[in-house]
């Protein structure tokens, strides 16, 4: 049976995805609330978070988002670490329209040919995780190859941001997955699978 691609990102209740962990995640770009999701803590985030990594047996990423877990993951190796133990210990693989250098052991380098590539993945291993790369995200979405989008929804409004779901993208529809889950703090996950095309209905 094939794996699954799964798509993990914080987002507002206004949909701004970008820069939850912390404010050095895109220094050039003017980004005033880099670090939002960390002082909204919330323990049934965590849980779910957690479970999600033990289950995962690979990371499939943006070019940006590597460049920071490469910078950061593997230097905190060793016991009592989980996050780290699980991510340096995993494949990694890298979609970018270049040929960066990819130091992170274990790190692959995807193709062009990106429903090649996913399906590749999903006979390979079977549960593949797309952690942050919203703008990768957001190909994945738009082109359907994607298995479940786990949408954390925090009770904050930013205003100006990337968003996986931008005001000019396309319309399509997705599929509820299970029951909405709410944490203490008020944030929301939402599982949703790809859906169908929209539709439109005459009212009058």
């Amino acid at each position: 049976m094939p794996g699954a691609i799964h798509i993990d990102l914080f987002t507002t209740l206004d949909g701004v995805a970008q820069s939850p962990g912390g404010r050095s995640e895109d220094p050039d770009d003017g980004f005033a609330y880099g670090g939002w999701q960390a002082p909204v803590d919330d323990d049934a985030v965590g849980e779910r978070v957690m479970a999600g990594i033990r289950r995962m047996d690979a990371l499939l990423l943006g070019r940006r988002t590597y460049d920071i877990f490469a910078g950061y993951w593997p230097q905190y190796q060793g016991p009592g670490v989980e996050i780290a133990d699980r991510f340096n210990a995993i494949p990694k693989y890298v979609a970018s329209r270049g040929t960066p250098d990819l130091p992170w052991e274990g790190s692959h380098l995807v193709g062009p040919d990106l429903a090649t590539e996913v399906a590749a993945l999903r006979e390979r291993h079977e549960e593949v995780h797309v952690i942050g790369s919203i703008d990768f995200a957001r190909t994945l979405v738009r082109e359907r190859l994607f298995d479940v989008l786990n949408l954390w929804v925090y009770p904050l409004v930013l205003g100006p941001g990337k968003r996986l779901f931008p005001p000019d993208g396309p319309a399509f529809g997705l599929t509820l997955l299970e029951p909405p889950v709410v944490g203490p703090a008020g944030a929301l996950l939402l599982r949703y699978g790809p859906g169908g095309d929209v539709t439109t209905a005459d009212m009058s």
